[in-house]
């Protein structure tokens, strides 16, 4: 049990107020024992990054959160030889900025990327803290959480937020799926296939029509309805190769693909059917 932190791409805007709010409460302020200052620049302790997903026009933008997981089972624990890495009580993992030497092990041992920095300066390595320093002087939510406008971020006890983590995920990475990382994620982006059906005879966008998509390996299936711009979109799926089927009423079925989203989401662009 202890703290945990849900991130919600649900209801996350880009604002980049957590980030901010982050470099506010870190640079050039001296929380020891939890951190010492961050730098103002190549540091970035909670980080959110536009991922720009699909092709024109069927675009989508997810802003990606990434920060320290303060994993129950935290591998820069055990990687480091100084013993400055501590997993505290309330489950907040901090790096003693006295204890550290520098040796970077840390950084080697975390399966996520760029979530632990180090400072030339101090000579220290450094991450997200969750704003330990806040918690003992009383606050119930780090800086970032208490920055956010629309709530995409929450904090809090683990027990007290059960019902928001069984609908959330942790991230986890594979050959590391035993960390138990303590931040979990709602509305994590999946795979789309976009595309618009177009009448070849009459040049017009077909509406109404059932497009489904097979997984070519599982045979699961995804359905969408084209709008009336002709426009399509079947969402969530998992990573693989699909075929679309085609289907509408007075017209002839087409099979479409293969399709590939193994790598990124695709726009196939227009696909033309034809009247039975």
């Amino acid at each position: 049990m202890g703290k945990v932190m849900i991130i919600n791409y649900d209801i996350c805007n880009g604002c980049y107020n957590c980030q901010i709010a982050c470099k506010d409460e870190h640079v050039a302020n001296d929380w020891s024992p939890i951190a010492k200052p961050q730098p103002d620049t190549g540091q970035f302790w909670h980080k959110v990054t536009d991922m720009v997903r699909g092709q024109v026009p069927k675009v989508k933008v997810t802003y990606l959160h990434t920060t320290c997981q303060h994993c129950e089972d935290a591998p820069c624990i055990d990687a480091c030889n100084a013993g400055a890495i501590y997993r505290r009580d309330d489950g907040i993992v901090v790096i003693d900025p006295e204890k550290c030497r520098g040796n970077r092990m840390c950084m080697a041992a975390c399966p996520y990327d760029n979530v632990i920095y180090f400072n030339d300066m101090f000579n220290i390595a450094q991450k997200c803290t969750f704003c330990a320093h806040l918690m003992d002087q009383g606050w119930s939510v780090p800086r970032c959480v208490d920055a956010c406008p629309t709530e995409a971020l929450v904090f809090g006890e683990e027990e007290e937020l059960k019902d928001l983590i069984d609908k959330a995920e942790p991230l986890l990475m594979p050959g590391n799926e035993h960390v138990k990382p303590r931040v979990f994620h709602m509305g994590l982006p999946k795979k789309f296939i976009a595309g618009a059906l177009v009448d070849q005879e009459i040049d017009a966008c077909v509406e109404g029509a059932a497009v489904t998509a097979k997984n070519n390996d599982t045979g699961e299936t995804l359905k969408a309805e084209s709008d009336s711009y002709g426009d399509f979109w079947l969402k969530d799926l998992e990573d693989g190769v699909y075929t679309l089927l085609i289907e509408k009423s007075g017209y002839m079925p087409r099979k479409f693909g293969p399709v590939d989203v193994t790598e990124k989401d695709i726009n196939v662009g227009d696909i033309a059917v034809w009247k039975a």
